[in-house]
């Protein structure tokens, strides 16, 4: 049983906020993707593939999300049962906003994009690569929030401990 403190508290709420942003805004952006996606297999059905891939993009940010939230815990001590000192409770804080708030940006911004994408594959089928690559820039912003958000784990000490 994990021993309860203030710092433990605030660990589970930076973990909550990792996932839990980043995983909400990483459906809803897989869902408007997969909205358009089915309209597109419904006019011309070769779009399946082309779509199951744009609406796949959107998917990564939930990944960042759940890996910070996993080492939060993981290296915390949480799960063998320590307790969670104050400092790194605020600390899991700030790395869980670092990365629930870019990937939530990044996964609306890269949805946006593959939405489009998949409008002008239907229109015009050599534009997939061009619209993977488009698709593919606002992932960068997540990919800063998952790098400052791993940078406050590893600096904490939390992780060599």
């Amino acid at each position: 049983m994990v021993e309860l403190s203030f710092g433990t508290a605030l660990l589970a709420i930076g973990a909550g906020l990792s996932i839990g942003l980043a995983g909400a805004m990483s459906g809803i952006g897989q869902g408007r993707v997969a909205a358009v996606s089915v309209g597109a297999v419904a006019e011309d059905p070769s779009m399946f593939s082309r779509g199951i891939v744009f609406t796949a993009l959107p998917e990564t940010q939930a990944i960042y999300g759940f890996l910070i939230a996993l080492l939060l815990i993981v290296f915390s001590g949480m799960m063998a049962g320590q307790a969670v000192s104050t400092n790194f409770g605020i600390l899991a804080i700030g790395a869980g906003l670092a990365i629930g708030v870019a990937a939530a940006g990044s996964a609306l911004g890269q949805s946006n994009a593959a939405v489009a994408s998949v409008g002008a594959v239907v229109e015009e089928p050599t534009m997939f690569a061009r619209g993977i690559v488009f698709s593919a820039l606002p992932e960068t912003q997540a990919i800063y929030g998952f790098l400052v958000a791993l940078l406050l784990i590893v600096f904490s000490g939390v992780m060599g401990a």
